[in-house]
């Protein structure tokens, strides 16, 4: 175990990371940053893991943006292969997306790229646009602060959620009677080389009896901040300080149900856009979405583990909040119970506290998603991708998708350069939260309004990558 800084140091500080310096943004020069798509070694359970990172200019993973900062970075591709990366949650000019060949090509072994546009701020994360290299771990942070955050008295702390596997992509799809398929299948490879363990899981499924596929991959463990529980990630803490806790859920197929134990939390930002707080103790997460959770350390101190739990299984991952001198014990890496399924009870319950501005929708489309375990393939309005039909919109208008999911898997569904309210489930409206990433469950309709953005060709795809890599995408081409 190893343990970080305190609050009063480093007030932005990340679980992961250190922030720069809070000094304000009038007497700082817009830094030009740098990131690097590099190779890195983690620990699995003692086994030592070869796997990709994004290293920003202090060798940390990820990037931290202070308040008014633009986003201004020179990516650099130290890998021995071509990779792109997405900047998930952020709105940039279409041709700095970073989607492989909409319209940009991957950057080819020691090339550089320079990005520069204005941020939005909160919780996000950035990673490769390939599903091989995502589920290599090519992915980290990014956090764009607030004068608000600068400004409080509270420490920041990240916990970011992913999976892992030894196995290569091609051969889970190959486990699962499937294939790489859209995007240009180089495009979804990139893995090559790597053995292991990973594997399908069908247990407990009965496709007649329409039982939900709540986990079609075991993997070789479930990660917070690139730790296990075997060696979790011990940030320190100051008794009765206030937390606020930045969590992303990079898993490539994971669902996770985040569990503040003994710490009441509330609810304050979802996808990095503030909701009206709601209190609990426990809170879903679908990949690729992201929550901020505030929490109060008792005065009296302590650890506080931060759980993450499997959905429909008892795998977990974590970290341990901890005052200085408090006794750390050893936290199984199964629980007692398996986590229930992820539903949309959450999500019927969040409000934006700054939604879309009362407008009707002149225009809207059903979308349909499809698919099954088997054969193992997963569409959207019946196509994959390249044999996709666009949902088309013009630059500016209100537009409305309805996602009616019509398989036994859950699938985030993940909307490029846009940022939506969710204004229905199952038919009945309401003033729901902003995001990027919604989550709809098997045999549920969840309604989107947007409005229309840069006159382009956007993806909208679902996030879990063996779907991804199989085709599970489409695009909302914006027309002006």
């Amino acid at each position: 175990m190893h343990s970080t800084f305190t609050r009063r140091g480093f007030l932005a500080a990340g679980a992961a990371f250190a922030a720069t310096a809070a000094l304000p943004a009038t007497l700082r020069a817009a830094p030009q940053r740098t990131l690097q798509a590099t190779t890195r070694t983690i620990d699995i359970d003692g086994k030592p893991a070869t796997v990709f990172g994004l290293s920003g200019g202090d060798g940390r993973q990820g990037l931290v943006l202070e308040p008014g900062e633009r986003f201004r970075l020179s990516l650099e591709n130290t890998l021995a292969e071509e990779t792109l990366i997405h900047w998930h949650g952020q709105i940039p000019p279409n041709d700095q997306d970073g989607v492989p060949d909409m319209p940009m090509p991957k950057l080819k072994p020691g090339e550089t790229r320079d990005y520069d546009f204005a941020p939005l701020a909160g919780t996000h994360w950035m990673h490769a646009h390939i599903p091989a290299q995502e589920m290599q771990l090519l992915a980290a942070p990014l956090i764009v602060r607030t004068k608000e955050d600068a400004e409080a008295d509270r420490q920041e702390i990240v916990l970011f959620l992913q999976d892992f596997t030894f196995k290569p992509l091609s051969d889970l799809l190959d486990d699962l009677g499937a294939s790489e398929a859209g995007h240009g299948s180089s495009s979804m490879s990139g893995m090559g080389g790597m053995m292991g363990m990973g594997g399908m899981n069908h247990g407990g499924m009965n496709h007649g009896a329409m039982e939900m596929d709540l986990n079609d991959i075991e993997f070789d463990a479930y990660l917070a901040n690139s730790r296990t529980l075997d060696d979790p990630d011990v940030t320190m803490v100051e008794p009765g300080g206030e937390v606020l806790l930045r969590i992303v859920n990079a898993a490539s197929a994971t669902v996770y149900w985040v569990d503040s134990g003994a710490l009441d939390a509330e609810l304050v930002a979802v996808d990095g856009h503030p909701v009206i707080p709601l209190k609990g103790r426990r809170f879903g997460l679908t990949m690729a979405q992201r929550m901020d959770l505030r929490l109060r350390i008792p005065v009296q101190g302590g650890a506080f583990p931060i759980l993450a739990l499997r959905e429909g299984a008892r795998e977990r991952t974590g970290l341990v909040l901890a005052t200085p001198g408090a006794d750390v014990k050893r936290i199984a890496s199964t629980g007692d119970e398996e986590a229930p399924a992820l539903g949309l009870d959450l999500e019927t319950r969040l409000s934006a506290t700054t939604p879309l501005a009362p407008r009707s929708a002149s225009d809207g489309r059903m979308v349909m998603l499809s698919g099954s375990m088997e054969p193992y393939l997963w569409t959207i309005d019946g196509g994959i991708w390249g044999d996709h039909a666009p949902i088309t919109a013009r630059s500016g208008e209100r537009f409305e998708i309805t996602l009616h999911n019509m398989s036994m898997m859950g699938h985030p569904m993940h909307l490029h350069g846009h940022t939506f309210q969710v204004v229905g489930i199952n038919g009945r409206r309401f003033s729901g939260a902003m995001r990027d990433t919604v989550y709809v469950p098997p045999m549920a309709m969840v309604t989107l309004a947007v409005d229309a953005g840069e006159a382009a060709r956007w993806m909208f795809h679902c996030h879990h990558m063996p779907h991804l890599a199989t085709g599970m995408m489409t695009e909302f081409a914006v027309s002006a």
